[in-house]
């Protein structure tokens, strides 16, 4: 399925091995991993199209369905499940209805999702006239070329939900080695990095930032530095936290970002690293300050490469976060099985999509 502007393979657990090892094995085998092109499998030879969610019955009584997420490296023989991803959150929803996981309501079908990452919950509202999910709508999300129905996802409680608080360090904003960042967790663990203290101007193309080593070298040394400090320990060879860069808008939108995740640049933003950015904009004494433009702290248009991505919050009075929401597609693209070499089985059989 296409979740937001990510893509991935949507597997019940029952059909994965239930040894971790054999499963990580398996899902490498599927997607091709490692190989730049990941030619023997179906990922598509990048980090937002080699991803996989494993979903289940719920183990928490405000849940409808488990949703584990993983990473599954392109060019490395690693699976990930230190992190969410919000954009294959997308389609968890539809894919429960349309598995008879959940049954539908006619009109709208709120589906609660046991993040199981970070042990949060998200709904996700699918549009299901006559209890059936429909894809067909008008919503475009910035990255995705067609429209299709709207899927808003609520995210409840994801303060924290990785390091442990809100601001993992302590502190709004902390200096590494010369530069100022401020590291945040609203559902993905982020540091943003004014461009400017880095040297470029936050408005490139991803390919030209990652074209240039001496900048993704000291991201890379400012991330391993941070890693322990926000409570993650050494991330050497972890998928957190994401570095984003921010840069005054262009487009009209709050601030502009771009977003190493952690060693590619996405060609958008994440999620709920979009959350974790827009959270900081209403912070003050973040990087953000005399960055970001804020008409409104209740919303907020984080400007990506592709477009922008604009983050709804719930604030209480005294104005702390209390819940967010914002705007995703989901499209089914094929179901099938995927093969992979019998013996990373614990049995004969495939996994099914």
């Amino acid at each position: 399925m296409r979740g937001g502007t990510s893509r991935g393979l949507y597997i019940k657990a029952e059909d994965l091995p239930t040894n971790i090892a054999r499963r990580d094995a398996v899902l490498l085998a599927a997607m091709g991993s490692p190989d730049a092109r990941q030619i023997d499998g179906v990922g598509g030879a990048h980090p937002l199209t080699s991803k996989v969610a494993v979903l289940s019955a719920p183990t928490r009584d405000d849940a409808d369905i488990d949703y584990l997420f993983l990473q599954v490296s392109v060019d490395a023989a690693t699976v990930s499940d230190g992190q969410n991803c919000g954009n294959i959150l997308a389609g968890v929803g539809p894919w429960a209805i349309d598995n008879g996981v959940v049954d539908a309501r006619d009109g709208l079908t709120e589906v609660a999702v046991n993040m199981v990452n970070s042990g949060t919950v998200a709904i996700a509202t699918v549009c299901t006239p006559g209890g059936v999910v429909d894809y067909e709508g008008d919503a475009r999300i910035d990255g995705v070329p067609a429209t299709a129905a709207p899927i808003p996802l609520t995210f409840l409680g994801i303060a924290g939900a990785t390091c442990g608080a809100l601001l993992p360090t302590g502190s709004v904003r902390d200096s590494v080695d010369g530069v100022d960042v401020t590291c945040i967790d609203n559902g993905m663990p982020v540091v943003l990095m004014r461009a400017s203290d880095l040297g470029v101007s936050g408005h490139e193309a991803p390919d030209e930032l990652e074209s240039n080593a001496t900048l993704k070298a000291r991201v890379e040394s400012l991330r391993c530095a941070l890693g322990p400090r926000m409570n993650l320990g050494d991330v050497a060879h972890k998928t957190i936290p994401k570095m984003c860069l921010v840069a005054t808008a262009e487009r009209g939108g709050a601030v502009s970002t771009r977003t190493f995740i952690p060693h590619r640049v996405h060609e958008a933003i994440g999620v709920l690293g979009a959350v974790s950015v827009a959270t900081a904009c209403v912070l003050p004494g973040a990087v953000t300050d005399g960055v970001a433009a804020i008409d409104s702290p209740e919303l907020i248009d984080v400007e990506h490469p592709t477009g922008a991505f604009s983050v709804a919050f719930e604030l209480d009075r005294e104005g702390a976060v209390i819940s967010a929401a914002l705007l995703r597609t989901a499209r089914t693209l094929f179901r099938g099985e995927v093969y992979v070499p019998a013996h990373l089985y614990d049995d004969s059989h495939v996994s099914h999509t």
